[in-house]
């Protein structure tokens, strides 16, 4: 699953058509590597997200909106300046390489003049050219502003030299494409030219074509290779003459519909979930496993959008997950070690036997003696009693009788202390698994608060409490049931005993940390499907997320209790019924908050 230069050729594409001779109508920065662009073209608008983001680089038009924060970044503020209400003269892509440019004509204008340029009177009427490129080069992808004479204005990251030797992305310095890869433009090469590079050198045919074209993903060679009706990792050197002549023409065919903008956006599907994905038609898979979308923009949109949420939110969680695994690990430790103490008491109960016989037969013992052969009169067999041959037999009794108090003492102490800390252990799971659900900065907030009232982490700013503004998920089931899911245990807590009545249904994960799942009957008689869905949901949020089978417990709430002095979110119930479900969810309903 490669974000390459067809795939962008095919966003250009819809960029072209949608937002060339636009006007840029709001510049936000959401993300410290990421803008949003609002285009207002043709009477309507549509907005631009591209990300820098090193793990995940992304393009793709949307109308979604995006959260800013309440102060802009100099580098949004700086693109507000120079080119807010400017207007797109042209998208463009340099061959198939991963960086897109924009170029932005801006009117010089009073208002512009007074608000951003007082000073530049002089230039009233004119028009100045900038260029905004975004590239998408993993972990040195970068979004830069440059002007006419190629001079970098600014950019979302900077890069020095001590940090890259090929090129320095700093105000000031030249722009240009750093070519770090000799690798051949697949949209202008010949016939002649793919044969001398594909034998050039004998590797497997599917490595020698993404790794000898630019913009090329192994997806799109091992296609080329299937249509060419050629084995993948045969050696391009021993391919014939016929099977050479079919890479080249279905290398050319795929460029040609390149050039011409005839995309097919595609996902193939394998166990339900999305395997790969592409512009150009898959067609090594069977029809029943590609979904077609109408565009490459709202394929990347529906594609990334959960693990865009999952890659940002582990990013802005990595202090709060330290915290939990360095709890978690202590604990581990501590119980472990309280486990491996507690079989040691386990022989308490010898010396307790071994101190009421000798005071039943240590009459019998010799001075000196180092044991006693004596009856058990609780098992009926003979026993051997070792003795210290300086002590009495009595004083050999009080000696275990005082190891066995020493025991017990240490039993009933660490009873309690492994329970203790075994509860500590799964709700600290808990928390974990509520840092997988966040899906949102507010999430985050009351799972910090969590952690702050559990002792974790200590308050910062005095003792007060912050508001709380994170709200369960809501899903309306096929039958149409509101379907409640708290996303941490507070949630589970207050969606149980608060939210719920005695008659709604309860469901969960057995054994494992996850989500409560309430859903709302108001009197009605739940449907077998209702209850698969509602099951699907408990697993999906969960610890066991992914697994083909999920034991899913399930009961009435007034079935649910929860006991005297337990950490947040813990029930117990005696009175329950069990499914066994996997956990997608992809046919249910979220109400969006």
């Amino acid at each position: 699953m490669a974000f390459d230069g067809i795939t962008i050729a095919s966003i250009v594409r819809e960029m072209k058509n949608q937002i060339e001779g636009g006007r840029i109508y709001k510049i936000a920065q959401p993300e410290k590597d990421e803008l949003l662009l609002t285009i207002k073209n043709n009477g309507g608008q549509v907005r631009v997200i591209m990300s820098a983001d090193a793990s995940l680089p992304l393009l793709y038009l949307t109308q979604e909106n995006k959260t800013s924060p309440m102060t802009a970044p100099n580098f949004c503020m700086l693109l507000r300046k120079h080119i807010g209400s400017g207007r797109i003269v042209s998208v463009s892509q340099p061959g198939l390489e991963r960086c897109i440019h924009f170029e932005i004509d801006q009117p010089m204008g009073l208002e512009r003049i007074v608000k951003l340029q007082l000073e530049h009177l002089n230039e009233l009427g004119d028009l100045c050219t900038k260029y905004l490129v975004i590239e998408l080069m993993g972990k040195h992808s970068n979004i830069i502003f440059y002007d006419d004479q190629n001079m970098i204005i600014d950019s979302i990251k900077h890069i020095s030299g001590m940090v890259s030797s090929v090129r320095e992305v700093l105000p000031g310095r030249e722009y240009f494409i750093p070519n770090t890869q000799d690798k051949e433009d697949p949209l202008t090469v010949s016939r002649e030219e793919i044969h001398r590079v594909l034998t050039a050198v004998s590797r497997p045919v599917f490595k020698a074509i993404y790794g000898s074209f630019t913009g090329i993903s192994p997806c799109i060679a091992h296609e080329v290779c299937y249509r060419a009706g050629v084995d993948a990792d045969k050696p391009s050197g021993e391919l014939t003459e016929a099977e050479m002549d079919a890479v080249c023409s279905i290398f050319l065919q795929i460029m040609k519909d390149v050039k011409e903008g005839s995309f097919v956006p595609n996902v193939v599907y394998e166990n339900n979930q999305p395997a790969e994905y592409a512009a150009v038609r898959l067609t090594s898979y069977a029809d029943d496993k590609v979904v077609l979308y109408d565009s490459m923009s709202e394929l990347i949109e529906h594609y990334y959008a959960e693990k865009n949420i999952v890659t940002r939110i582990r990013q802005r969680s990595v202090d709060l997950r330290r915290v939990v695994q360095t709890a978690m690990e202590r604990n581990v430790k501590k119980y472990d070690l309280q486990v491996k103490q507690l079989e040691d008491t386990q022989k308490r109960e010898k010396y307790r036997i071994y101190g009421e016989l000798l005071n039943t037969y240590g009459y019998g013992a010799a001075e000196g003696a180092k044991s006693l052969e004596a009856l058990n009169y609780y098992t009926n067999e003979m026993i051997t009693i070792p003795l210290d041959p300086t002590l009495t037999a009595g004083e050999n009794a009080k000696k275990y009788f005082d190891k066995y108090q020493k025991l017990k003492r240490t039993y009933e102490a660490l009873t309690t202390l492994t329970q203790e800390t075994k509860e500590e252990i799964e709700h600290l799971a808990s928390i974990s698994t509520a840092l997988d659900i966040a899906q949102k900065e507010e999430d985050l907030v009351q799972i910090k608060e969590e952690l702050i009232e559990s002792g974790y982490i200590r308050r910062k700013g005095g003792t007060k409490r912050v508001k709380i503004t994170s709200k369960p998920f809501h899903y309306i089931s096929s039958d149409g049931f509101d379907i409640y899911v708290g996303k941490n245990n507070y949630q589970n807590e207050e969606l149980t005993f608060k939210f719920a009545t005695g008659n709604d249904w309860w469901f969960h994960a057995k054994g494992m940390p996850g989500s409560h799942v309430i859903v709302k009957t108001n009197g009605a008689e739940m449907t077998d499907r209702a209850y698969e869905e509602a099951g699907r949901l408990a697993a999906y949020y969960s610890q066991a997320k992914g697994q083909e089978k999920i034991e899913i417990d399930y009961t009435q709430k007034k079935n649910v209790k929860k006991p005297n002095g337990s950490k947040p979110g813990f029930v117990v119930y005696y009175t329950n019924y069990s499914l066994v479900i996997d956990s997608d969810i992809s046919g249910l309903q979220l109400v969006k908050e």
